[in-house]
């Protein structure tokens, strides 16, 4: 909520700081509205730089987890190659390198010059 209002502080401190020459009174406070408007419309995702850093660090988890618990069950077997390690590491790992993989490629909207 913080990062949302320093977002839009800039715009609103130029609306309040204007003479009545410049802007009508209406016009201010129909901007002012849009303004509020906007601030509500705009997602954490968009202001909340910290977001995307957990959910990295949770995927990452999950797979640094299920790559451990996979090689733990390896280990305690008494033949490595025939050890019943369960399905859910596999998919639980895969999934995550999946996600992770989809959060960290350039989105193909965006070019790279911008």
């Amino acid at each position: 909520m913080e990062s949302r209002k320093k977002a839009f502080a800039p715009l609103e401190e130029l609306i309040e700081k204007s003479s009545d020459e410049e802007l009508n009174p209406e016009v201010k406070k129909k901007l002012a509205e849009k303004v509020d408007e906007a601030k509500e419309k705009l997602s954490p995702l968009y202001t909340d730089k910290w977001i995307y850093r957990y959910v990295v660090a949770f995927l990452g988890l999950a797979i640094l987890a299920s790559l451990f618990f996979t090689f733990f069950l390896a280990i305690q077997s008494a033949n490595p190659q025939e050890a019943k390690i369960p399905d859910i590491f596999l998919a639980i790992g895969s999934a995550a390198v999946g996600a992770l993989a989809g959060l960290l490629a350039p989105s193909p909207g965006r070019s790279g010059n911008e």
